[in-house]
């Protein structure tokens, strides 16, 4: 990550930084000895033309009335551009040309290219680094932010800690109450723990942001490659929305910048301690990836962050449809839309069920000997993840008069696998016992060789 002062291509040259408002919450500490640069003042913002000038202007005081679409003036400062159309650019040629940019400076030509049409998407987590970018360039910038109302305590405590550090104001965008009343009057409070948390995600955060985004021509997201690996893999730093729609309608009509697609998790934390910025408290909790409070939770030592979010479902599943645009799936021979990928767990030593075998293997009643069976999809990187070890566990098990197997329970055995085998997301393991009517789910998300073999000594 780049954190230099002097940045060539994005306009910035030797600039002294200072900060102007200091926040009373909690902050992360300082890495080592570490001198910071001061920074630019942005009391008086300095706002944008097309042609590259700047010119004082006043900051936005008062927080303008609200529409159903992004408010043209609200949140931070105002920036004035020229009315003129920005000429049609090859978005994928820019994301080659700045695939090996610093974040400052694909977010300093966001910023530059947009405008006032422009605003970074905040979601209370660690992306209060895209917040710290826009401020470093000194350019005005825009934020907006989802209340679900479903949100922690310690989140909403951090969006007005935010505000404070940086003079802003946040532009926040509610579900429609009427669509809320009614999904709650009919399925409850909590119907995605049985049904996805597809519909309540779309009442609370999908159709808000598309409200939003009609008002903008781009968006700034805090995506990262290394966040899913399921679904942001591939996502480049600036694109052209191939979800949402913008300003002026249809197809190509927004524009979504990626400024840390390219950088680890762990280098933007030391960015953060390094600015001295203020963090969600949760992350001292154990939360990595955060969302509405019901469907967030902290996550083990070595787990993924994206295991903390709608951990009951599919590891497919985890994009709550806000860049649904991420998942992509190559269509089989019938037409059927499949990822394509390589099967997992190759041990010579562990059985792979059929349909009929493991049915068979339910109907039992007198097993000659246990069996622990892993229901798997093998584009699932949580199932990835635990590859090695449960091949070693077979490995180890051989002639123990246990047996190891798989069953794919992804497509059409889905169903199947949620209805007869307690399939929640996947991994989900079982074990059949000797002499039992049924399997036993086991409850631990450790995966590792010894807890495995701890558990299947308890009920074998």
């Amino acid at each position: 990550m780049a954190m230099a002062a002097t940045v060539s291509s994005s306009g910035i040259t030797s600039c002294a930084f200072s900060r102007s408002v200091i926040s009373s919450e909690p902050k992360v500490s300082q890495i080592g000895s570490l001198k910071l640069l001061d920074r630019v003042s942005v009391t008086t913002p300095m706002p944008l033309n097309l042609s590259g000038k700047r010119s004082s202007v006043k900051p936005l005081n008062a927080e303008p009335k609200r529409n159903d679409s992004m408010v043209p003036l609200a949140a931070t400062m105002v920036a004035q551009v020229a009315e003129e159309v920005v000429e049609t650019e090859d978005f994928a040629e820019l994301a080659k040309k700045l695939e090996n940019a610093s974040p400052l400076q694909i977010m300093d030509k966001a910023l530059e290219m947009f405008g006032n049409d422009i605003a970074i998407a905040f979601s209370g987590a660690e992306d209060v680094a895209l917040i710290e970018y826009a401020h470093l360039t000194g350019r005005p910038y825009r934020v907006f932010s989802l209340d679900t109302g479903r949100l922690n305590p310690e989140t909403y405590r951090f969006f007005d800690a935010v505000e404070t550090h940086y003079g802003i104001r946040i532009e926040y965008m509610f579900p429609d109450s009427v669509e809320v009343q009614g999904l709650v009057r009919s399925k409850g409070l909590f119907s995605f723990y049985e049904d996805g948390h597809q519909e309540c995600c779309r009442v609370r955060k999908v159709r808000p942001l598309r409200r939003a985004l009609k008002g903008l021509r781009a968006w700034i997201t805090g995506q990262r490659k290394d966040q899913s690996p399921g679904t942001r893999s591939e996502i480049p730093v600036v694109q052209v929305d191939p979800v949402f729609e913008g300003l002026d309608g249809g197809a190509g009509s927004l524009v979504k910048w990626n400024p840390v697609a390219n950088v680890e998790g762990s280098h933007v934390w030391s960015f953060l301690r390094t600015m001295d910025v203020p963090v969600n408290t949760l992350h001292a909790a154990g939360y990595v990836s955060i969302g509405c409070e019901p469907c967030t939770r902290a996550v083990f030592p070595g787990q993924h962050e994206r295991e903390g979010r709608w951990w009951w479902e599919d590891a497919k599943a985890k994009e709550c449809g806000l860049h649904k645009g991420n998942i992509k799936e190559n269509a089989n021979v019938n037409g059927e839309s499949k990822p394509i990928v390589e099967d997992i767990f190759k041990s010579e030593n562990l059985v792979a069920l059929s349909r009929q075998g493991i049915d068979n293997l339910v109907k039992l009643e007198n097993r000659k000997e246990p069996w622990i069976v892993v229901l798997y999809a093998p584009w699932c990187p949580f199932c990835q993840a635990m590859e090695a070890s449960y091949d070693e566990l077979a490995d180890k098990l051989a002639g123990s008069g246990v047996k190891v197997a798989k069953f794919r329970a992804d497509g059409e055995q889905k169903e199947f696998a949620k209805q007869e085998l307690q399939l929640g997301s996947f991994p989900t393991i079982l074990v059949f016992p000797k002499n039992s009517t049924g399997p036993i789910k086991y409850p631990s998300e450790k995966r590792d060789v010894d807890s495995l073999t701890s558990f299947l000594n308890l009920v074998r």
